[in-house]
């Protein structure tokens, strides 16, 4: 008669805490004879229990191994750090992740922040910027293979990762690793760190840079004067903090709203050194149908700087339909004249569409001429002929693959652009003396 046999395959299986794969033992006992003895059920369970020691010890040494890749010379040195808007979570970014490391290599750590999901967004862009920060530092510390940073942010978010890189921002070129450790701490165009890193990239994607106000920059309120009366009053109610700030009505009269402060180098921070600090800034603009952030405050434009096209997508990119590069414009500010604090007060107290219009024609433009001191690329996207032009907010940075996959051109214009930096950069560096 046959003695009792034990298969013993072995399997892998995908550990979900780690995304690393482990091999796992399963037992299968053949019963041909039925043996009933108790030392064969008792040398069953002795071998179940190695088969679960082994698999234990196998799982130990795979995350040892994975944390030698992040934190070793050989690990990923480029940080790239993913922003989501209001009421939103990392989810959003499912889509746009995995086409990123598809096209971008194992040079790019992608890390999608989770530290201001839903309504963690409602707690004020400085509330939440400083929390952005501290995360970032807080990944920065443990993967020290890094050398470079860059941020890609949608919506309310770019303006979450403006605060929180002014946060993060630094003259002296100290590394965040060990005390003397000087691997991370020459930055090639010696105009600052941030967390520690050399800044590459800034990228936001249908941010309202300027704030919103009216048909304009906020246009699902279609220009009915009633709503924009009560927008500045029922904003603060509904998204708390932040809707202050974004229809700049924040703080005391007398005081500048963050936003425009946001603009400069002040006692907040340093804001425009920050910027100023990366070696590429690109702004992408929804021309049409966004109903949430206008094309004048997502492409930082005055109306008449607003361009005309034929809105034909560039090749390869379906739906992107302008790219420039607008230069550094040399002038005085921000300021915030008497003028402004009287309009601001009058907007807040007595909003009437007239005295709001003024007070924000005045902040708008201060923050125009203080964000074009420093150079920008602008991409406009245009939906006019995707089967659902009127999702173009989520369309631009596919917060659903089936939904929203209209702009799955844009998102290969964007990682287009990160190889092409990081090229540049790479280059610059090898011939550096």
């Amino acid at each position: 008669m046959a003695s009792p046999t034990t298969s013993v395959p072995l399997v892998y299986s995908r550990c979900s805490s780690r995304g690393s794969y482990s091999p796992v033992f399963s037992c299968r006992i053949s019963t041909a004879g039925s043996p009933s003895s108790s030392s064969s059920c008792i040398n069953y369970f002795r071998k179940r229990q190695r088969f679960k020691d082994y698999t234990m010890s196998t799982e130990l040494v795979n995350f040892a191994s994975t944390e030698r890749i992040v934190n070793g010379k050989n690990g990923p040195d480029h940080l790239l750090v993913l922003v989501h808007g209001i009421l939103a979570s990392p989810s959003d970014w499912t889509y746009f992740e995995s086409a990123l490391k598809k096209r971008l290599g194992k040079n790019f750590f992608i890390y999608v922040s989770s530290c201001n999901s839903y309504t963690k967004t409602f707690s004020g862009i400085d509330g939440a910027g400083r929390r952005l920060a501290e995360e970032v530092a807080q990944v920065v510390q443990k993967t020290k293979s890094l050398k470079k940073i860059s941020f890609l942010s949608h919506s309310l978010g770019g303006l979450f990762a403006r605060y929180a890189i002014a946060v993060l921002y630094s003259t002296d070129h100290l590394s965040h690793g060990e005390p003397g450790d000087s691997s991370k701490a020459d930055c090639p165009t010696g105009c600052g760190m941030i967390a520690g890193l050399e800044p590459i990239n800034f990228i936001t994607l249908a941010t309202p840079h300027l704030g919103v106000r009216g048909r304009k920059q906020l246009p699902f309120l279609l220009g009915v004067p009633f709503l924009e009366k009560l927008a500045p009053l029922l904003a603060p109610v509904l998204v708390g903090q932040t809707g202050s700030q974004l229809f700049l009505t924040d703080d005391e009269s007398r005081r500048p709203p963050l936003l425009l402060r946001m603009t400069s180098d002040c006692e907040d921070g340093k804001f425009i050194s920050a910027l100023g600090a990366f070696k590429c800034r690109i702004i992408y603009a929804n021309v049409f149908y966004d109903h949430m952030v206008g094309w004048q405050t997502s492409s930082v434009r005055r109306k008449n700087e607003l361009p005309k096209s034929s809105w034909r997508s560039l090749d390869g990119y379906k739906h992107v339909v302008n790219v420039e590069y607008c230069p550094p414009v040399s002038s005085e500010g921000p300021h915030f004249p008497s003028e402004a604090a009287k309009a601001k007060e009058a907007a807040w107290t007595t909003p009437r569409t007239q005295s709001t219009v003024e007070y924000h024609d005045i902040m708008e433009e201060e923050m125009i001429c203080s964000l074009q001191h420093l150079g920008w690329k602008k991409v406009d996207v245009s939906f006019h002929s995707a089967a659902w032009p009127f999702f173009a907010h989520n369309n631009i940075h596919v917060k659903n693959e089936w939904l929203h996959n209209a702009g799955t051109g844009v998102v290969a214009h964007v990682a287009d652009s990160l190889k092409q930096q990081e090229s540049s950069s790479s280059l610059a560096a090898g011939i550096l003396p």
